[in-house]
């Protein structure tokens, strides 16, 4: 039975039977190997092999990624990853990866990861890649991300008017030991024409809630004992993206920016996420879609209407009145006189 993904992907070449091929791309849970089976090769060496397999799929991969983003780039990050899905079912790799560049974000840990989850890799964006995707919507000028500290100078006043309800002035001079530790996460945005959005707030207590409720992956790691999901080794980084993810109910986002999130809820729920991510086309119809739709909401806010023309009015001849049959022997009589 194939135990690594480089067995895997043996498993699905040419020369592998068809238990062996279908093995390969289920979605089982492969078992630990044993001391008596043979060393796996180099790990190098097995990185390359798995890389030259994805490479088969390089067209798919070079037609999702976006014009800014060289396919070599994202395939020099890809080789970077693989050490850590050695468990994974090559199927599961292939979909992740390609769910990622089809959101154009590299799986470098700055804008995604790709993570392994027992035997399925899973595609994980960050709270950078979700605001890469809200520049890229076209709506927003700027976003801001950031932590409020215990000894920070800040204020909060919901019923103030923009932007006087929220201040912050952190002290990025001091050592962290005398800027506290992190009480709220914060996220806003300044939209196109200069309004700015609602401020969210989440609190250290609201991002444990939603780490509970919501991650399988902490569950799955607290249960373990292994403590190595994000939340474990990033709290800080998914207690700002959770704030981001709120800030989706109070902002005007793209339709990909949406996919975004409903991908990344699959991923927790262990559900195909490819399924989620756009593909060539439909994101350049989503695209073409929601442009058009700001555009008519742009023209809505014209102040006043320009006339409308108004038809001008036509003359007509005056044409002679008809006779009755009595007026007509009238009028004959006078002419026989």
């Amino acid at each position: 039975m194939a135990t690594t993904l480089l067995d895997r992907v043996r498993a699905v070449g040419a020369g592998a039977s068809a238990p062996a091929r279908r093995e390969a791309v289920e979605h089982d849970q492969a078992p630990a190997q044993t001391p008596e089976q043979k060393a796996a090769p180099h790990e190098d060496e097995a990185t390359d092999s798995v890389l030259t397999w994805l490479r088969r799929y390089e067209g798919h991969f070079t037609e999702a990624l976006p014009e800014h983003i060289d396919t070599s780039s994202f395939f020099a990050a890809v080789r970077a990853v693989l050490p850590q899905l050695r468990g994974c079912t090559p199927a599961s790799v292939l979909q992740s990866l390609l769910t990622c560049a089809r959101f154009g974000l590299i799986p470098d840990s700055k804008e995604a990861a790709v993570v392994a989850d027992g035997p399925l890799a899973v595609f994980i964006p960050t709270y950078r890649g979700y605001v890469e995707l809200m520049y890229r919507s076209g709506r927003v000028d700027s976003v801001h991300v950031g932590m409020v500290h215990e000894h920070d100078e800040w204020s909060y006043e919901p019923t103030a008017p923009a932007p006087l309800d929220f201040t912050h002035k952190p002290s990025p001079e001091l050592p962290k030991a005398e800027r506290g530790e992190p009480v709220l996460a914060y996220a806003f945005c300044w939209l196109k024409g200069g309004a700015r959005s609602q401020v969210v707030l989440l609190s250290r207590e609201d991002a444990e809630e939603i780490r509970d409720e919501y991650s399988r992956a902490y569950r799955d790691a607290e249960e373990s004992g292994k403590r190595d999901s994000f939340w474990h080794t990033d709290f800080p980084a998914m207690w700002r993206k959770s704030a981001l993810r709120r800030l989706e109910k109070v902002v005007p986002t793209s339709a990909e920016f949406r996919a975004l999130v409903a991908a990344d809820d699959a991923g927790e729920a262990g559900t195909p996420q490819i399924l989620h991510a756009p593909d060539p086309e439909a994101a350049q119809l989503a695209y073409d879609t929601e442009r058009a739709h700001t555009a008519a909401e742009a023209s809505q806010d014209v102040p006043a209407a320009a006339p409308l023309p108004r038809k001008r009015a036509v003359q007509r001849r005056s044409q002679p009145k008809r006779l009755t049959r009595k007026g007509r022997k009238a009028k004959g009589r006078g002419r026989t006189r």
